[in-house]
């Protein structure tokens, strides 16, 4: 019986020894507590979150009131903190987010309003009510497209699919080289540029990196580069594409008249000179000066010019602007514009038959073609640059031929046509 006993014990013993090792080598397995919920810079998983867009005549008290917020602490945030953000200023169909008490009351603890895609202003609404400014990430993301034009730039970036400010944009780049109101059917683009997304949404462009234009049947390249802290767009040379003068002196518009010797006068009825090119354009369209100068004539002739502008640009060549309806604010004789600055808009002022702009380019004191006017660059590549550049050009060109060739899949944002200018101060 004791030996029964003992062999009993025995495996008794052995069995807990082994449950013994089992529990203690058996490892617990870490909680990991889960990520943070954060928005505006602020942990939420605290809060009852609402979100809503402001809706047309609705204000601030319309907002706040239903979540107990008292009328004292909406006046002191619309009075105190007009420097932070001024409440009157709350836009219909913008967003914003009440963070409430995590309880049935809904009490209102922060109200936030955003101002833009990226910016937005917090609220505090109880112990302590101030008001601070924040901004979301922006994110950058390379995107490229490709298109081949066949009635304009504007229509080819919107039928494949592109941000049409594209169009925009690169018409600012080639401004100096390439007369878009002269573009052919079949003129093709292959483009490298930035998008910018807040929250995985497309919200606007960054910069154009890399670009080729074919006008004409020939390649016209702009690559961005930074050189003492500047950036600028020059080809494939170096030299850039800044130029003296702009190829023409407004936007959206059509030739209606070209730089003639005998042209068909349409009111006259007979043949004369036309010594410039007409521009058709709506009664309005901003006249700006194609390169910096002095004004060294402004008035009104009834039988021809109309509303008329010279401006003189260095001891070569001056420029003039005629049919204007007005002038811009400021512009007179002896006021020096530089390039781009707006001087008029266009009219349909003296001997014309319907808005639009003459416009006319003197060479030593001679009418000439100004379509056909070669306008010497700015400040090129600087040579200590030159080979980190090459390197750029050779690099961003590859990449350009792999657009052209199809070996490369042009992206396309469907969603980024909306843009809306708030975050334009992004681009640099």
């Amino acid at each position: 019986m004791r030996y029964y006993f003992t062999i009993f014990l025995f495996i008794a013993v052995a069995i807990a020894s082994c449950t013994s090792k089992k529990n203690h080598n058996t490892e617990v397995p870490d909680i990991i507590p889960p990520e943070p919920v954060i928005m505006y810079d602020m942990v939420i998983d605290s809060f009852n979150v609402i979100q809503g867009i402001v809706r047309p005549n609705q204000f601030l008290a319309d907002l706040l009131l239903g979540y107990n917020v008292e009328y004292a602490v909406i006046d002191k945030i619309a009075r105190e903190f007009r420097g932070v953000f001024d409440v009157r200023k709350i836009k219909a169909g913008n967003p914003y987010t009440l963070l409430c008490a995590p309880d049935s009351s809904f009490t209102a603890k922060y109200f936030i309003y955003e101002i833009d895609y990226t910016q937005f202003v917090v609220f505090g609404l109880r112990d302590s009510i101030y008001a601070r400014r924040g901004a979301k990430e922006v994110e950058k993301r390379v995107e490229t497209a490709v298109g081949t034009i066949q009635s304009s730039l504007w229509n080819a970036m919107a039928g494949n699919g592109y941000d049409v400010n594209l169009a925009i944009r690169l018409s600012e780049i080639y401004a100096w080289t390439i007369d878009f109101f002269g573009i052919q059917k079949n003129d093709r683009f292959e483009i490298i540029y930035e998008q910018l997304f807040v929250e995985n949404k497309a919200v606007g462009l960054g910069r154009i990196l890399a670009a080729r234009f074919n006008h004409y049947g020939k390649d016209q390249f702009a690559f961005y580069f930074e050189q003492d802290s500047m950036g600028d767009y020059f080809d494939e040379k170096g030299q850039s594409l800044q130029r003296a003068f702009l190829k023409a002196p407004l936007k959206y518009s059509r030739i209606s008249s070209h730089f003639s010797n005998s042209r068909y006068h349409p009111v006259l009825k007979y043949h004369r000179p036309h010594h410039g090119v007409d521009y058709a354009a709506p009664v309005g369209t901003p006249v700006y000066a194609i390169g910096q100068g002095v004004v060294t004539k402004k008035g009104y002739q009834g039988g021809g010019a109309g509303n008329y502008l010279y401006i003189k640009h260095n001891s070569v060549y001056t420029t003039a602007y005629l049919h204007l309806k007005s002038f811009a604010k400021g512009i007179s004789e002896g006021t020096r514009v530089s390039q781009g600055q707006l001087i008029g808009y266009v009219g349909s002022t003296g001997l014309s038959t319907g808005p639009h702009l003459d416009f006319r380019f003197f060479k030593n004191g001679s009418p000439v073609n100004p379509l056909k006017v070669e306008s010497p660059p700015a400040k090129p590549v600087e040579e200590k640059n030159m080979s980190q550049y090459m390197e750029l050009v050779q690099s961003k060109l590859a990449e350009l031929e792999k657009l052209r060739s199809g070996t490369m899949e042009a992206t396309s944002v469907q969603d980024s046509a909306h843009v809306v200018q708030p975050i334009s101060q992004l681009r640099d």
